[in-house]
């Protein structure tokens, strides 16, 4: 049965789209071999309780932990309370603390299951008098979390410490500090200004050679607490030169939403493994793809992924930062939530336009997993904006 809706379009017009046939994406029969594959998993908001960001964040825990289910049982692994789940945008850390608390334990029940949880210092408001003890401390607390949970760590970019620091040396103080207390190794997390304005300059230099081999300079002294990084700056040559430059235990982590596929693919003697916030929105298509990659099929792996790229950059156009407003608009097409709401009111980041583009994408894709649901939900988005 072929599906019809009609949607806006840039030019004041509205046109019909006739919606393709879904694509059948196959739950894993067993783990993935070549990657290691995280999706940054997004939180969904209780609706009747949520207000603005000025509030504490209120979550609904089944639905949030039904969609970590979802991420696992594609065979992704699960980046928890990272800035997919509105870290700094609405998720404080008291709520971040409950979010990790009860995806670890959740994840306990599930075979295989693969965590790693957000660990920054967003109990601090960013600001040039902040010492560096402050952010230390911070750290410590938030990584003293996670590991008394049994948790591993992902050490984000700090705001506090964009902030206050003087220079490189004082980046490399204050990882020094944190990488020698870690029970375990960790993953490291460059996030570029593209997602977050507050870091720019990261690593105490805004010009990204000087920066990156900073930070290849903390990775080196402390390799043994070092799992991998993750870099996104959706640079990708920048990402290339950085993985040649690591040591060879150390794992580059691809937070290039642009460009995973090349990234990823590499060759066999230099690839990513994924830490993507994507991943969140096209779970089932990652998966087929890189077990088609597992089993020595390019030309499949390329197949799959391909119509997903449009559908990526799309969502993460600049504002890069509202990215997480598409991300959640797919979970709510594809039936994993009730409705349209997010921490903070961020439903709001994106036009109507941008949503209506994102449908046409995603079902261009192969996404849209029920789409007589998608069109009804996207009427309904239509209807309330008086469409």
């Amino acid at each position: 049965m072929s599906l019809m809706i009609r949607l806006p379009r840039a030019d004041g017009t509205r046109s019909d789209y006739l919606l393709s046939e879904p694509s059948s994406f196959l739950y894993p029969a067993h783990r993935l071999q070549s990657r290691v594959a995280y999706a940054a998993a997004h939180v969904v908001c209780d609706p009747l309780l949520t207000t603005s960001h000025t509030q504490p964040a209120c979550i609904d825990w089944e639905a949030t932990l039904a969609y970590r289910r979802h991420l696992w049982s594609y065979g992704l692994g699960v980046a928890e309370a990272m800035d997919t789940a509105q870290r700094g945008m609405g998720l404080d850390w008291s709520t971040a603390q409950e979010l990790i608390h009860r995806s670890l334990a959740e994840a306990q029940t599930i075979p295989g299951a693969l965590i790693a949880c957000g660990a920054g210092t967003d109990q601090l408001a960013p600001s040039p008098s902040t010492s560096l003890e402050d952010v230390e401390a911070a750290y410590e607390e938030q990584c003293g979390f996670i590991e008394e949970h049994n948790g591993q760590i992902i050490l984000m970019a700090s705001r506090a410490l964009a902030a206050s620091a003087k220079s490189s040396d004082d980046y490399v103080r204050v990882y020094d500090t944190i990488l020698r207390q870690v029970k375990r190794p960790v993953i490291l997390h460059w996030l570029g200004d593209m997602f977050d304005s507050a870091l720019r300059g990261y690593w105490g230099s805004q010009n990204l050679d000087t920066a990156m081999h900073v930070c290849l300079d903390v990775i080196r002294e402390h390799v043994d607490a070092v799992d991998g990084i993750k870099i996104s700056l959706l640079d990708e040559e920048r990402e290339r030169t950085m993985r040649h430059l690591l040591p060879p235990t150390v794992r580059m982590y691809t937070g290039d939403d642009f460009n995973y596929p090349a990234l990823i693919r590499g060759d066999e003697h230099s690839y990513s493994h994924a830490l993507l916030g994507i991943f969140d929105a096209i779970a089932p298509a990652a998966s087929a793809a890189l077990h088609a990659l597992d089993e020595g099929d390019i030309e499949r792996y390329e197949a799959i992924f391909a119509p997903t790229v449009p559908l990526s950059r799309h969502i993460f156009q600049a504002p890069t930062v509202y990215y997480k407003t598409g991300v959640v608009f797919m979970a709510y097409l594809n039936g994993h939530q009730s409705h349209f709401r997010m921490v903070a009111g961020l439903e709001n980041g994106r036009s109507l336009l941008h949503l209506a583009e994102l449908f046409i994408l995603a079902d261009k894709a192969g996404l849209l997993c029920d789409p007589e649901l998608a069109v009804a939900r996207m009427q309904q988005i239509l209807k309330l904006s008086g469409c």
